[in-house]
């Protein structure tokens, strides 16, 4: 069986390379990153075309903020099509191929013609369903942004029914597609893998504080009101909320709506730090109301940190609710806040969910299993071995 990839940048769609090429089955995967930065991905250079012209100057503009929304919207579209014209060009005959969302629209196809499959890897919900759900929050705290292109909303479910299959990391993920009218045997549900190993406890938290944690991008898709609505609700002495992440300018008037009691933000940390905050913390809240599967989570459960999740977080493919922490429903601020309490006035409790945590994180899939699921549905669509 021969297996091509389309990918803007990495993602986790080198992850998958490695395992189809330690297999055999990898034919080339496609990156709009330069080989510059795709080298330290360990895959020999013949495997690897790169198409960097549009993806790293708008990277470039935009890590020195000199990317206009309006600007950014073009060359992404544009990056999109084009990306999709190169490997147009290029692609030999494959069994399947493997488009990130938005990508190989009109090569997917021309594999079909050839009796191929083609198989669209969405790393999220649907995306009508995530600008939907992104769409109402905004709307909730009075935020004035456009939320997506909708010219990458046409493109993206045009590819939805293009494809022969779509892949999603989490339940959530692909209940989303079935809300949004998608057939269910499409959908195919495949949990990234979690390299754990720069993650393990190293600590115990403090038995005289309370010490609650956030990790992720800072913003509404991450369910920051409800974060601090909540630990603005947790009656403990010792209590302080530690806040992860880069924070955009936008957010920042949001955040100041909130209590900021007992509230640190931190903005980016380096991961080489994040295994001792973990650990010196006694839970890990993530309220987002849409991602596709927080990996952050699993890094959580590995420095024997309980995690208190909302449903829409991929949380029900990696842990079980009330044993290694606790999923909650979307936007539930009183939800959130007893469950912080229960764990804030249990240390017997927080000692079992710690060891709970620990004991899941051996039996967490890796990028192995996360390969093994991928060769058996693709097994399945093609009939090759």
């Amino acid at each position: 069986m021969i297996v091509t990839q389309a990918v803007f940048g990495v993602y986790h769609h080198f992850e998958l390379a490695r395992e189809f090429e330690r297999r055999g089955h990898l034919e080339r995967i496609y990156s709009t990153w330069p080989w510059a930065r795709l080298k330290r991905e360990g895959l020999p250079q013949p495997r690897v075309e790169s198409f960097p012209w549009i993806h790293t100057p708008e990277m470039i503009l935009g890590q020195r903020n000199l990317m206009p929304r309006w600007l950014g919207d073009h060359l992404g579209y544009a990056n999109a099509l084009l990306f999709d014209e190169w490997t147009l060009r290029r692609i030999p005959p494959c069994d399947a191929f493997i488009g990130i969302s938005g990508a190989g629209l009109k090569t997917g196809q021309l594999v079909q013609s050839r009796g191929g499959k083609f198989v669209c890897d969405r790393g999220s919900s649907h995306q009508r369903y995530q600008e939907e759900i992104v769409a109402d929050e905004q709307r909730r705290w009075n935020v004035d942004r456009p939320v997506s292109d909708i010219r990458d909303t046409i493109r993206e479910e045009k590819i939805y029914a293009a494809a022969d299959a779509i892949t999603v990391p989490s339940t959530f993920a692909a209940r989303s597609f079935i809300e949004m009218g998608v057939a269910a045997e499409k959908i195919h549900t495949i949990p990234y893998g979690v390299r754990l190993e720069n993650f393990k406890k190293v600590a115990d938290p403090p038995a005289d504080r309370f010490e609650v944690l956030f990790v992720g991008g800072v913003a509404l898709r991450k369910g920051i009101p409800y974060l601090l609505q909540s630990f603005a609700k947790l009656k403990h002495p010792g209590k302080r909320l530690r806040i992860i992440g880069s924070v955009p300018d936008w957010m920042r008037p949001v955040i100041a709506r909130f209590p900021q009691d007992h509230v640190e933000i931190l903005g980016a940390v380096p991961q080489s730090e994040l295994t001792a905050i973990m650990s010196s913390s006694h839970v890990l809240v993530l309220p987002s109301i849409e991602e596709g599967l927080a990996l952050v989570q699993g890094q959580a459960l590995a420095c024997g940190l309980p995690v208190l999740a909302s449903t829409n977080t991929g949380a029900e493919d990696l842990f079980t609710d009330s044993v290694e922490g606790y999923i909650v429903p979307v936007r539930d601020v009183d939800a959130l806040a007893s469950r912080m309490q229960q764990l804030a006035d249990d240390p017997a409790l927080q000692q079992r969910m710690s060891a709970a945590a620990l004991e899941r994180v051996q039996h967490l899939g890796g990028w192995t299993q996360y390969g093994d699921r991928w060769v058996d549905l693709l097994q399945n669509l093609t009939g090759k071995q």
